[in-house]
Formats: C-alpha cells, sequence, structure tokens
C-alpha cells in the first residue's frame, strides 16, 4: 500500500475511535417535517429548508414545466453558452430585493465565497474573519494568498485592534456570517460596519442562514440590522436553505459583479446551474412575500420550542434563528443522544468536531415553517425522555 494511503487509512480509523466518523443518511422522500430513511419514518429536525419551500408545489410545478422548455442542464459555463434566460431574470430579481445594482448567481454558497475573495484580494492584502465563519469564508481567505487572521467570536474591539495592527496594509476585508451556522448566534453588524468604515476595511457578509428568514421582507441579516449596501458592499447569500432550491448568489455594485465575471474562478470555469432549477428559485422568491405567513410561523415556533426547553433545563445556546443548538460537550455523548432520539422517531444531527471545537458537540436542532405545534411539543417530549 502505497504511504499516502497508508495514512489515510490510519486517520479513518482515529475518526472512528474518536466517534468522529461521519455518515451519509439517504433519504427516499422528498424534505419536509417527516423525511423517509429505509423504512423509518422521521420527524425531521435537522434540515436548513427553513421556510419548507423545498418541496412547495408551486416550486415543483416551475422546475418541471422549464425542464420541459429549457431541459435539464446548462450545457455550459455562464461565459461560454450556459446562460439562459432564467438566470438573467433571477439576478436581476435578487438584486431588486436585495436594493442592490446586480446580483450574481455562482453554484454554490462555497464557489461564492472562494470567488469573493480571489476577486477582490491579493498577496499582501490582509483578511480578517470571525472564528466560527464558515468553512468555505475562512478557506477562501486562505487560498486568496492574502493574510488571514481570525478574530475571537463577534468581539469588535478585537477586530479593530487587529485592524488597527495592519494599518500600513492598503487592501483589507472583513468576512463574517451573518447567522452562524453551528452557534445560529448573529453577527454584530452594525458594529462590524462601524469599525469597517472607520478602518478603511471592506466588508463582506455571508448571509446563507439569515437570507429569507430574517427582516420585514426576509431579505436578511442586513435589513434586520437596518443597514445599506453602502455599509455592507458585499452580501452573499445561499438559495438551497430557505428557498429551498439550490445554489447562491453575490449582490453589489456594478463593479464588483463585473470583477467576479473577469475574475473569480470558480465563477468563471463552473457549469450553470440548470435554468429549470433557477425558474423554481424565482418562485420560492415570489412566495417570500405572497406567503409571508411562513416567517412569523417560524418565529412562533422557535419562541415556543426555546420555551419549552427552558422548562425543562435543556441547556440550549443563545440563538434566536432557525438553528438551536443543544450543547452536549463530548462527541461520543452527542452521538448516543441523537441515536435514542432516531429509536423514539425524531432525527436530528450530532455536530462534532472539526466542524465545531473539541468539548462543543452538541445537537443542531432546526426548525421549519413547515413543522406545527404538535411536531415541536413531540420533540420536547423526546428530548425530555432521553437528554
Amino acid at each position: 500500500m502505497n504511504a499516502l494511503q497508508l495514512r489515510l487509512q490510519q486517520r479513518l480509523q482515529e475518526r472512528r475511535q474518536q466517534s468522529l466518523y461521519r455518515q451519509r443518511l439517504t433519504l427516499s422522500s422528498p424534505q419536509g417535517a417527516e423525511v423517509q430513511i429505509g423504512t423509518e419514518r422521521l420527524l425531521c429536525f435537522c434540515s436548513n429548508d427553513y421556510l419548507g419551500l423545498a418541496n412547495h408545489p408551486q416550486v415543483i410545478t416551475s422546475l418541471q414545466e422549464n425542464a420541459a422548455r429549457y431541459g435539464v442542464g446548462s450545457g455550459a459555463s455562464h461565459l461560454v453558452v450556459g446562460h439562459s434566460g432564467p438566470h438573467q431574470e433571477l439576478e436581476e430579481a435578487l438584486a431588486e430585493f436585495t436594493g442592490r445594482p446586480r446580483a450574481l448567481l455562482f453554484s454554490s454558497g462555497y464557489m461564492a465565497n472562494i470567488g469573493i475573495m480571489a476577486a477582490l484580494l491579493k498577496r499582501g492584502d490582509a483578511v480578517f474573519e470571525d472564528r466560527l465563519n464558515h468553512a468555505s469564508l475562512l478557506d477562501g481567505g486562505l487560498l486568496s494568498g492574502a493574510r488571514l487572521q481570525r478574530f475571537r467570536h463577534n468581539d469588535t474591539d478585537h477586530l479593530k485592534q487587529l485592524l488597527q495592527q495592519r494599518a500600513d496594509v492598503e487592501g483589507k476585508l472583513v468576512a463574517t456570517d451573518g447567522v452562524f451556522s453551528m452557534d445560529g448566534d448573529s453577527a454584530p453588524l452594525g458594529e462590524l460596519a462601524t469599525v469597517c468604515a472607520e478602518q478603511g476595511a471592506l466588508l463582506v457578509v455571508d448571509d446563507a442562514h439569515g437570507f429569507g428568514v430574517l427582516g420585514a421582507n426576509g431579505a436578511g441579516s442586513l435589513e434586520q440590522a437596518g443597514l445599506s449596501a453602502r455599509e455592507v458592499p458585499v452580501l452573499m447569500g445561499t438559495l438551497g436553505k430557505a428557498l429551498g432550491t439550490g445554489g447562491a448568489f453575490v449582490a453589489g455594485d456594478e463593479d464588483l459583479i463585473e470583477g467576479l465575471i473577469q475574475f473569480a474562478r470558480s465563477y468563471i470555469y463552473t457549469t450553470a446551474i440548470p435554468p429549470a432549477l433557477v425558474a423554481a428559485t424565482l418562485v420560492s422568491l415570489e412566495l417570500l412575500t405572497t406567503e409571508a405567513w411562513r416567517r412569523p410561523h417560524l418565529q412562533q415556533l422557535i419562541a415556543r420550542f426555546r420555551a419549552g426547553a427552558e422548562q425543562l433545563g435543556l441547556p440550549l445556546m443563545d440563538s434566536q434563528s432557525p438553528i438551536q443548538p443543544l450543547l452536549v460537550g463530548d462527541a461520543d455523548a452527542a452521538l448516543r443522544l441523537s441515536e435514542k432520539l432516531r429509536s423514539d422517531g425524531v432525527l436530528v444531527s450530532a455536530i462534532r468536531p472539526p466542524t465545531v471545537h473539541a468539548g462543543t458537540a452538541r445537537l443542531r436542532i432546526t426548525l421549519s415553517a413547515a413543522h406545527n405545534e404538535d411536531q415541536v411539543d413531540r420533540l420536547l417530549d423526546a428530548l425530555q425522555r432521553h437528554a
């Protein structure tokens, strides 16, 4: 066996021994409040389908009709012959919805964040990131060639300190999640915007878990915080969470979008999202307005769950988002608790290192507008029995 293969085998064995080995579940049903895995019908609290749109009949109909019109695959990258009418429509709709001159579609949030960093940064620049940022932001910073420094979670004083230490650097970028994917809490975007303005840094917000959920109209964390495009020049959002489809977008001014088209390799050299899926996303975006009841219903479920968890004395982390992490600590204990809940008909993922820091393993409970109050109560009953 080759030395590299042997090393990989050893690393896999270590993961198994430390209760950190990841395994996939295979669904035989659509996303929803309940899912089918083999012969099991499970109440699901681990999907990012926050508004319950992934299986919405209007979204499905649009996908089917546009597959008949445009075919299945886009056939090429956007810059060759993969850019269709639905792509252009959705980009214009997202720009209008987010209050920015333009938007650009990417195949995933990961590709979008890598593309942002590649287009904006070069060797000799400095990028500053929250310690709990998503891996795509961190990897984007590392791959950009700029010097990456991480500030303490939501600590704007620490960020300011680091920026002042690099006052000699001309190109400075600060990146943060809007809502943090594993803790569920929000970034102090107003304070971050102020610090960036004072220190001459460009602020980038990854709003994958806020877009569609937060704000009066569902426009996300920036709308919730009352921030303008001038204060946060670069906004990234994903389409596979609250909107229930797939892909991502970056919204900003004319120069930003043109810069991404010219310099973001993860945009230039990637096949475009299938046009039928893009057309379905246009319907999802419209449903944010026409079925606006979904957001307040979701907030009611979050409040109900947190109140019930408090009565049970469960150690929930501080989150007002659909992400409600239950801190366990030990990775093996988190895995066992997840398995006990599953035996009770409730599916919740155990999140373990290296996704989270050692000693902070947790159950990542996520709520959806597809749930009802009885289902939330069933979750609480199961946690009372097993947690």
